[in-house]
């Protein structure tokens, strides 16, 4: 029989044996899950306090870090560009507006993107799988072209969930090739994702960049989703034109919506699901939020929140953002420190641990690795909004109006008046922001559009 003494011993033992494995975990390159939600709203997650059921969603802020202070762009495309490169998408002309069906256009080649990056760091495979929505008419533009090793999804935004035809013509796709894989393309997306988590063999750390097309408009939704928030067979449904974003939708905007919200966070449970099945999950860099605001008008909810998508108001601008990283820093957390999309690369690099400054260009974007481990409150720094519009940890700027996001941070009352010199600094800070802009941008996204007859199965054939 043991004795208590060398009970102790091999338990002191296999504590620090656990202890030097979650060391050596924290030591090593993480694999990396991005996940974009697309017009997502402020109230429209559990976590905020929201009726519509996001169980894992949920559950991810309680393991990970909430950051109650993540700021986006107020629509998408500047805000993927961004991420993209950590760099603000004025300078290079990707920030008043989406990339149109008919826009030739996309990341200029000498811009750096996250994937080029981390394939220098040894991450061999590196997956886009979802609404690409940067560039769409040359292959140059393409998400192979810009270093993913491999791609599935649709190149547009607002595509139909069920037949995926955007301008009348087949948007998804397989790499180069088009895809006629059927289904709801929420749950296709999952589907893929789980695929390519299924398929790592651990050798070496992959990407996996996961932007979903939901809850974006068309307002379309799946059956048994739509019955859970209430609609039941023979209601009328939401009215539409012709066939496009038909099948789908429910008795309301919002219920449509919450379902849409709820099987995207079913989507999302799957691929954390997988990484814990596969034992990858402790050592899996994952970061969740939304691109943009919630579309009010198409069933989104910023409350308390002023404003919504297409603001620089916090409605449009704030969202919901969630990172877990279990081996190197503890959950359960909720920061208010100042954040923003141009963080997440050099964030990630940083935790990638290459630190090449000779390959891209300097970064608007900072690393958060110190916040969110402790080791150091988050720099004090402003954020380029856009919009006339700067903000920092405590004050925002719109239009000349200064607000004090600590007391009202649902911007109610301008105290400019009251703080000039705060204000005139802020004032300062935003000309050398705009100073950054390039003379070349995306032309404004009607521009180009009558006349416009979208490729067979948007093939790109240059």
């Amino acid at each position: 029989m043991m004795s208590r003494s060398a009970k102790v011993a091999a338990v002191f033992a296999l504590l620090l044996q656990s202890a030097l494995a979650l060391g050596a975990a924290a030591e090593e390159a993480p694999n990396i899950v991005v996940i974009v939600a697309d017009d997502l709203g402020w109230n429209d997650v559990g976590y905020h306090g929201s009726p519509i059921r996001t169980p894992r969603l949920d559950a991810l802020a309680r393991e990970g870090v909430e950051l109650d202070r993540f700021y986006v762009c107020p629509i998408c495309t500047p805000t993927r560009a961004g991420l993209m490169t950590g760099r603000y998408p004025h300078r290079f002309g990707m920030r008043n507006t989406v990339m149109a069906p008919w826009r030739d256009y996309g990341i200029p080649a000498d811009e750096a993107c996250l994937p080029e990056l981390l394939a220098a760091a040894g991450y061999e495979r590196r997956a886009c799988v979802g609404k690409w929505h940067l560039g769409h008419a040359r292959r140059a533009h393409h998400p192979l072209s810009r270093g993913f090793t491999s791609f599935y999804g649709h190149y547009n935004g607002a595509i139909d969930y069920f037949t995926h035809l955007r301008e009348g013509e087949l948007d998804w796709h397989r790499g180069f090739e088009s895809s006629r894989d059927e289904g709801y393309t929420t749950t296709l997306l999952a589907d893929e994702a789980v695929r390519f988590i299924e398929a790592s063999d651990g050798a070496a750390p992959f990407l996996l960049y996961l932007p979903f097309n939901a809850p974006h408009a068309p307002l379309q939704a799946e059956p048994d989703a739509l019955e859970a928030y209430g609609f039941e067979e023979g209601q009328k449904r939401l009215p539409h034109r012709g066939e496009y974003g038909r099948r789908g939708r429910g008795a309301t905007k919002r219920a449509t919506f919450s379902a849409m919200v709820t099987a995207l966070d079913t989507a999302i449970g799957r691929v954390l699901d997988s990484l814990e099945e596969r034992g990858l999950a402790d050592n899996t860099l994952v970061w969740v939020f939304s691109d943009n605001g919630g579309e009010v008008q198409l069933g989104g909810n910023n409350k308390p929140l002023r404003g919504a998508k297409h603001t620089v108001w916090e409605g449009g601008v704030r969202v919901p953002a969630i990172v877990r990283w279990p081996a190197k820093f503890e959950g359960g957390r909720r920061s208010t420190e100042l954040a923003a999309y141009v963080d997440v690369l050099p964030t990630l690099l940083a935790a990638a641990k290459t630190d090449d400054s000779t390959s891209h260009q300097p970064f608007d974007g900072v690393d958060l690795l110190p916040m969110l481990t402790g080791q150091a409150a988050a720099p004090d720094r402003t954020i380029y909004l856009g919009q006339n519009a700067i903000v920092s940890q405590e004050w925002k700027l719109k239009d000349g109006k200064l607000f004090d996001l600590t007391d009202d941070p649902n911007e109610t009352t301008n105290i400019a008046d009251e703080h000039p010199k705060v204000a005139a600094e802020l004032c300062e800070a935003l000309k050398r922001y705009e100073a950054l802009a390039s003379k070349e941008r995306m032309p404004g996204y009607a521009e180009g559009r009558e006349g416009f007859v979208a490729p067979k199965d948007w093939a790109i054939e240059r």
